[in-house]
């Protein structure tokens, strides 16, 4: 293929992908995928490597690009079949991101030719706690655990395992659920892209996908090692620390040694601490895609998405540690916290050998805060989750950004008028933490203060990071604020959970980033002076 040719390839692929998200979008009943777009669409190859992407959650399309091989083969795919999967240790990330999975077949070829694949966050995955995001010590704790099954099998459902996600074995219909609604709209999403590949293979050929896959890869390996080449040959190190696991153990290091050897990097993760009681721990999936996203975000923003982007990078890491934690630890807060301090080391690590191009670091959490109450004393159950933007770290470029999801999240905030519909709760404050970025020659970006009141009871979770270690800043820049969680006016802690009464009022205001470069006029009256 040619550069045009190869280029109109992709976008074909991509535009797949990002009609998948928009059917899955405009399908889903909760706010959590249909407001928040926390959902992430993706095609992969036979053998299961990644083809293309839509630009949705770098966390699950990275992890799902390190471990899509093995969910996908020696299985006995036909049409009509979908398989789904949760479980951290097999291909997942955490219990409530649910991977969806459909085939796709090319004329009277027995085994697939692709894979359409969908990943959503589902704010109830059966946790004892509302959000099914707890403050957990072991795996099963935080929800069902999914092994690689069939979700439908000839086209049908398998009831027996649609009771289970639904949680409720009592239900006569239990595809009539809300809550399988989402599960609905997944499974339309991953049948849809199927479809559409289908089509686009039939017009094309089947030797047109493969051999463009194949150049594309190439095409991606060859931009990926061009960037590696122009780093200095070396060997780069960082720590940066996670203020605690919720259990009792604080300043947990995270540790990231980079050795770049001509169009080549290894990235290790000696030196990281062990996984811990709480559930910041995570697997390998998900410190791959952290390592993936960072060096993602130095190639140029057209570049596709594919399997031979990441080839020139591999990586490792001690069994049993933090990032590569062993069943049955608790996982829920790894895929979400753990993954942003990883970006944080190993940004942190690159910054010497690119002091023009690496920011500072952003706010480094996203600020979980989920929430519900079950069925009792008649009060209707109901579950929230959602993640909080923050500051971003400022550049050699210019100020961060105010009031952004950064880095391993690109979710929106759910809209303020969807959430009191939905839910017992009024907002009562929304707005810029005025102040929390880093001083420097550019200022870090601000976080956020967000006030709710309780308008009914409620169980409630935060899991929060960058309340103790703020995020750093770079060249004499300043650190940015340190978050701040406070319940009727009372600090709480960063990882915590608790019972709402009506009309108490929670406060969750995010770190700001850290600043760049030395300021040469002093800024009095900021929260990072």
């Amino acid at each position: 293929m040619n550069p045009v040719q190869l280029s109109i390839f992709a976008n074909r692929l991509s535009g797949i992908c990002d009609e998948m998200g928009a059917l899955l979008r405009r399908c889903a009943f909760s706010p959590n995928i249909k407001d928040r777009l926390d959902f992430s669409c993706a095609i992969f190859d036979a053998e299961g490597e990644l083809c293309a992407q839509a630009a949705h959650i770098p966390v699950h399309l990275g992890s799902m690009a390190y471990a899509m091989r093995d969910l996908v083969t020696g299985r006995d795919w036909q049409p009509g079949s979908l398989l789904v999967v949760n479980d951290p240790y097999l291909g997942g990330t955490h219990l409530p991101d649910v991977t969806v999975v459909a085939p796709v077949f090319h004329d009277t070829d027995v085994a697939p030719v692709a894979f359409a694949v969908t990943r959503a966050h589902h704010a109830n995955i059966g946790a004892n706690a509302p959000g099914s995001m707890p403050v957990s010590r072991h795996l099963d704790e935080e929800g069902v655990v999914i092994a690689p099954q069939w979700l439908r099998r000839d086209g049908r459902w398998v009831m027996t395992l649609v009771r289970t996600l639904v949680g409720d074995g009592s239900l006569a219909a239990p595809e009539q659920s809300p809550r399988f609604g989402d599960f609905v709209a997944q499974a339309s999403a991953c049948e849809a892209g199927a479809r559409w590949l289908g089509s686009l293979l039939t017009e094309r050929g089947l030797t047109w996908f493969t051999d463009g896959v194949a150049a594309l890869n190439a095409y991606g390996e060859r931009l990926t090692g061009q960037l590696l080449s122009e780093l200095p040959d070396g060997d780069y190190r960082f720590t940066d620390y996670l203020d605690d696991d919720g259990q009792g153990t604080r300043d947990i290091p995270v540790a990231v040694h980079i050795a770049v050897r001509g169009d080549r990097a290894h990235v290790d993760f000696s030196g990281t601490g062990e996984q811990v009681a709480g559930n910041i721990n995570c697997p390998l999936s998900v410190a791959a895609a952290a390592v993936y996203y960072c060096f993602r975000c130095l190639l140029p923003a057209s570049v596709p998405a594919c399997a031979g982007l990441f080839r020139p990078i591999t990586l490792s890491a001690p069994e049993g540690s933090l990032v590569n934690a062993r069943r049955p630890a608790a996982v829920a807060a790894g895929n979400v916290e753990t993954s942003s301090r990883i970006v944080d080391a190993v940004l942190g690590a690159l910054a010497p050998a690119l002091p023009d191009r690496i920011p500072a670091a952003s706010h480094g959490s996203m600020n979980n805060l989920a929430m519900g109450a079950r069925a009792a004393d008649g009060q209707g159950e109901w579950d929230y989750y959602e993640t909080m933007g923050g500051g971003m770290g400022a550049s050699a470029r210019g100020p961060g950004l105010s009031g952004v999801q950064t880095h391993m999240t690109n979710t929106l905030n759910t809209p303020i008028e969807s959430l009191e519909q939905h839910y017992p709760l009024r907002v009562w404050r929304y707005a810029l933490r005025t102040g929390s970025g880093g001083a420097g020659q550019h200022r870090g970006g601000d976080g956020l203060v967000r006030e709710l009141e309780f308008l009914a009871p409620a169980q409630v979770t935060l899991l929060t990071e960058r309340r103790t270690h703020a995020p750093w800043g770079l060249a004499g820049g300043g650190s940015g604020a340190a978050g701040e969680n406070m319940l009727d006016g009372e600090r709480l802690p960063g990882k915590t959970t608790f019972v709402a009464r009506p009309g108490d009022r929670l406060q969750v205001a995010s770190p700001g980033g850290g600043g760049w470069g030395v300021n040469p006029v002093d800024e009095p009256g900021s929260l990072t002076d």
